[in-house]
């Protein structure tokens, strides 16, 4: 599937990024809060996490060559795993903002239109993260969906900022506000967190989610009540793309051709269960103890019994 109009959703980003930065920067200049700055803080990491996407889409989006025979889709990985990082070091000038604002207090400044700017600058973010999300989904792009996350942080980090601004204009308790920042950056990081997380899970070809194994499992049952029997069952996923690989034991007398065929319909109904997926099948003779060999998940500790004839040549 060609995936490079995915790169205009990176695109939105960017935009929504450099808007909400020139809103929220100029909401912390009129109103002085720490909060307000800690918020535009973050669109400048949205920014730069954008950017990020951008590039990478754009690269995961090249078709298969052949230094890359299984396409570039893991490149989608480095894009949500920097933009975690990023988030980190975004929460880190925070806390340290936040700290300072705790030792020295200040009064905040024209409260009422700062607040204003900064809503206006939420609800696009708001929309662009539904929109992104909702791609993310539809085409299993874990970039899309890391930045639509990103942005929905921003909009609750942005919810909990401004009622902490009007808290202070109510109270007059400035402590309030640099309080509400470290309750951010917290929030930030474990946002931070997750994606690194999960972009590390990818780059470690971690297997298929379990609700998805289950479906595999459940096309498999289908051919084992018709005799047919399967192992070595191995899967990963790269960004949207699916891999599975199974060894099919078939009976020793079956023909190449009926067997191909076997093959050939699981692979199939394998395809039916997702858009995009790499189907590797090995067909095996049920009769013969060699097809247990390569059970095992490392197939390179498999020490191989030699053959028979193998046997009488070394015996000579």
């Amino acid at each position: 599937m060609n995936r490079s109009h995915l790169t205009r959703f990176a695109w939105l980003s960017i935009a929504a990024a450099i808007c909400t930065i020139v809103l929220k920067t100029g909401a912390y200049i009129l109103t002085g809060s720490v909060g307000l700055l800690s918020d535009a803080v973050e669109s400048f990491v949205n920014l730069f996490g954008a950017i990020m996407a951008l590039w990478m889409l754009t690269i995961a989006a090249r078709p298969a060559d052949e230094s890359h025979m299984f396409g570039h889709s893991k490149a989608e990985y480095f894009s949500s795993g920097l933009e975690g990082s990023l988030i980190l070091l975004a929460a880190g000038s925070i806390v340290y903002t936040a700290i300072q604002r705790l030792l020295h207090p200040q009064e905040l400044e024209q409260i009422g239109i700062g607040l204003f700017i900064s809503i206006a600058a939420s609800a696009i973010n708001f929309l662009v993260s539904v929109n992104l999300k909702k791609a993310g989904k539809k085409f299993n792009s874990i970039t899309l969906e890391a930045d639509a996350a990103h942005l929905q942080t921003d909009v609750w980090t942005s919810a909990g900022v401004i009622l902490g601004v009007l808290v202070v204009s109510i109270t007059k308790w400035t402590i309030i506000d640099p309080l509400i920042a470290l309750a951010v950056a917290i929030n930030i990081i474990w946002t931070g967190i997750h994606l690194i997380r999960r972009s590390i899970s990818g780059l470690m070809d971690t297997a298929l989610p379990q609700n998805e194994l289950n479906e595999v499992e459940g096309i498999l049952e289908k051919y084992r009540q018709d005799g047919y029997q399967f192992h070595a069952l191995r899967t990963r996923q790269s960004s949207s793309q699916r891999f599975i690989s199974v060894h099919i034991l078939v009976p020793g007398d079956m023909t190449v051709h009926d067997g191909h065929h076997i093959a050939d319909d699981l692979e199939n109904d394998l395809l039916n269960l997702f858009d995009e997926a790499a189907i590797f099948t090995h067909l095996e003779p049920i009769e013969d103890e060699i097809s247990q060999d390569d059970i095992h998940l490392d197939r390179g500790s498999v020490v191989r019994k030699p053959k028979p004839d193998q046997d009488l040549q070394r015996n000579r």
